[in-house]
């Protein structure tokens, strides 16, 4: 308040965040008014004069009635003469005077009834041709044979959480940090989540910290780069034609970058052994000694086997790097104690959360916090010398602000849920047969005389080298999704990467959460290769060019036959979460 406003506010008795009007004691005494001081800007200048009411009557307010029949109420301020009106229900403005609704205007309620129509229709109502295709696509999911190794199905209970209220909050920041207010409740359900992510794998919260929202585990896994490191610092993963995956640097023969990993920081690939099909430990170590590559990332989106992590980890330390594994595949493996455990040995851990882990669609990041176990990558622990790791700050800065915005609050909700879930018995479980079904497959299919990349499988995928059939991979991928059957072509080592795969990937974590079991598999075994014989005869008459050969698929009557077999089998199975 300038050197005016307070002379005025002086003079006239002023009070702040009022609007009230009092009468003197005496007649002829001046009235005192009180005024919100916020009329007392410094851009307005007020006169230091005192207000009066020049003329006072008996009646503190003269009413009159006009034609419209509105009460006004007038007095005169610095001798001019001033009108309110009062509201037309006859609403009192003093205070604590009980308000009196408003009559109702028909426009208004129009209005209002205009802008809120939208907002409780079904979808079938709101958007018929989105609606029609959903339903389509439930249909397909149904009828159809799910073998994509990187898909699952969720339960009823996570469908409901996506499907939620929750979708609506913004919730920038972490738990009890956030940009924006009214997220308490979000803060439980994050705080939930962060609990059973530690408790499906059996972990130490004073050992190990995490953060459940990336969008994705590449996400996920450039959050951990950014953090980490600076740009063209080194990376080092597998090869993806040897079963990695694009996130972890991936660029073609012809150098051309694939992927932001590759695009931001330098990479170099490690191979499995052409031979066995097996990562060559024994180059691995020798690359890394060359190259020093600030991370080590172990894991892989199709390999078949087991991980050496222990073997990793003496390899990690010797050329100074962090060991992080992207366990996106086998997570659920993990959980359920049926694969080797990367928390053993490894500094920081990845995954998508709706693959074998069955939750929905996102990314999740673990990092070791407090004090150091092992002595951290040289090119990270230099500096202070902390004994202390130092990754929690730098990866949840990394994911907010520097590479999302705000989490999708409805996922993490779903994702607390299916964590619950994967610490029951049921899901161990379900685990087991996941294994025992890939297995099952496996040995069906190597009965038949099929090649299989290392022979066979440890966990819940299987390669399928079609090459000694003189198939592409996305030629005999086409004919399959014909039949009603999911599944991916994927590269092969020694083949031209994922220009033109040389082999299917496939997977048996969905039809197994459909009630499928080894005999079923069986089953599945023998449409695949009905698959693979409609693919060579098509190819045979058709010639081996994609246009002429897809030509040859329209109205092939073993397709036909094939594909009615697929849905009927498939068909016997229920599906989780949604009714058919």
């Amino acid at each position: 308040m300038d050197s005016q406003c307070a002379r005025s506010a002086l003079s006239l008795g002023l009070n702040s965040h009022t609007s009230s009007v009092s009468t003197a004691s005496a007649a002829d005494s001046p009235i005192s008014i009180q005024i919100d001081s916020s009329f007392c800007g410094s851009s307005n200048s007020v006169p230091s004069v005192p207000l009066q009411l020049l003329e006072q009557k008996e009646e503190k307010i003269e009413l009159e009635i006009g034609e419209d029949h509105s009460e006004d109420e007038k007095f005169s301020i610095l001798g001019h003469s001033m009108c309110l009106k009062r509201p037309r229900d006859g609403q009192s403005l003093l205070c604590g005077s009980a308000p009196k609704r408003a009559a109702v205007d028909p426009g208004l309620e129009a209005r209002r009834a205009a802008v809120r129509a939208w907002g409780n229709q079904p979808l079938a109502v709101a958007d018929p041709e989105v609606h029609a295709i959903m339903e389509k696509e439930g249909q397909r999911q149904f009828r159809g044979i799910e073998l994509i190794a990187s898909e699952n199905f969720v339960s009823r209970a996570v469908m409901e959480a996506l499907g939620s209220h929750l979708t609506n909050k913004y919730s920038e920041g972490m738990p009890g940090a956030r940009y924006y207010t009214g997220n308490q409740h979000i803060d439980q359900i994050e705080l939930i989540c962060w609990e059973r992510a530690l408790a499906a794998f059996n972990l130490d919260s004073e050992k190990w910290g995490v953060n459940v929202q990336p969008y994705s585990c590449t996400s996920a896994n450039f959050a951990v780069y950014t953090g980490l490191l600076l740009p063209n610092d080194r990376i080092m993963g597998l090869d993806s034609p040897s079963g990695g995956h694009l996130s972890h640097g991936y660029y073609t023969p012809s150098g051309k970058k694939v992927s932001a990993a590759s695009i931001f920081f330098e990479s170099l690939p490690y191979k499995v052994n052409p031979q066995t099909g097996y990562i060559d430990y024994e180059k691995l170590e020798e690359k890394a000694l060359d190259f020093r590559p600030k991370i080590l990332i172990c894991g892989g989106s199709s390999y078949p086997r087991e991980w050496d992590f222990a073997r990793l980890r003496q390899i990690a330390d010797k050329c100074g790097a962090v060991l992080m594994c992207d366990m996106a595949h086998i997570s659920g493996l993990v959980a359920a104690k049926e694969c080797a455990n990367p928390f053993e040995y490894c500094d920081i851990v990845t995954s998508t959360t709706h693959k074998s882990l069955r939750g929905p669609r996102g990314g999740i990041i673990f990092y070791r916090r407090g004090v150091k176990s092992r002595k951290q990558g040289l090119h990270l622990s230099c500096g202070d010398g902390s004994a202390h790791y130092d990754f929690e700050e730098k990866i949840n800065f990394a994911v907010f602000p520097s590479l999302q915005g705000g989490p999708h609050n409805n996922h993490i909700a779903a994702l607390a849920i299916a964590l619950k879930q994967v610490a029951t018995p049921e899901y161990k479980a379900y685990i087991q047969q996941v294994k025992k079904n890939a297995q099952a497959l496996a040995s069906a299919l190597l009965k038949r005389k099929c090649r299989l990349v290392t022979g066979g499988t440890d966990n819940h995928l299987l390669l399928w080298d079609l090459t000694a059939l003189g198939l592409a991979g996305k030629y005999y991928e086409k004919v399959c999704e014909m039949c009603h059957i999911t599944l991916n072509k994927s590269a092969i080592f020694g083949d031209n990467g994922s220009i033109s795969p040389g082999g299917v990937r496939i997977g048996t974590p969905a039809m197994t959460s459909r009630g499928c079991l080894e005999a079923d598999f069986e089953t599945i075994a023998d449409f695949l290769l009905k698959a693979a014989q409609i693919t060579i005869m098509v190819q045979r008459e058709h010639g081996k060019f994609q246009k002429d050969f897809l030509k040859g698929l329209q109205s092939n009557k073993d397709i036909v036959e094939l594909r009615n077999r697929v849905e009927a089998f498939a068909s016997q199975f229920a599906m989780p979460g949604f009714d058919i």
